[in-house]
């Protein structure tokens, strides 16, 4: 078994968190508060998921959980998008993250059963 942290996934998703972290500054204290601390919290439970999933001989029921909170998170991210939150250049760049995150997550997931 991997360390949780050198898992694909785990870096992807660490490099969406910071992508996350750094432009919800940006925010203005109308959405700082609100949706940019749930895109936060949101991110980082992904985290854990990760590593439950990995340490654990059953998998699934964490990488479905894994997978439920990604769809809150790319909620979130559209929505900022719509809100126009988030520029395109920085859209663009989660987007890439967000697409190869679920690819592996997805892979995992039909793997592990």
């Amino acid at each position: 078994m991997a360390l949780s942290h050198e898992l694909p996934i785990y870096k992807d998703t660490y490099k969406l968190i910071l992508l996350i972290f750094e432009h919800t500054k940006e925010f203005s204290r109308e959405y700082k508060y609100t949706l940019g601390q749930d895109m936060k919290r949101d991110s980082i439970t992904l985290v854990r998921s990760i590593y439950r999933a990995n340490r654990n001989v059953e998998k699934r029921q964490y990488l479905e959980e894994f997978l439920d909170n990604f769809e809150i998170l790319k909620l979130e991210i559209r929505l900022c998008a719509d809100l126009k939150l988030l520029s395109i250049k920085h859209l663009s760049e989660m987007s890439k993250i967000l697409d190869i995150i679920g690819k592996q997550a997805t892979a995992w997931k039909n793997s592990s059963s």
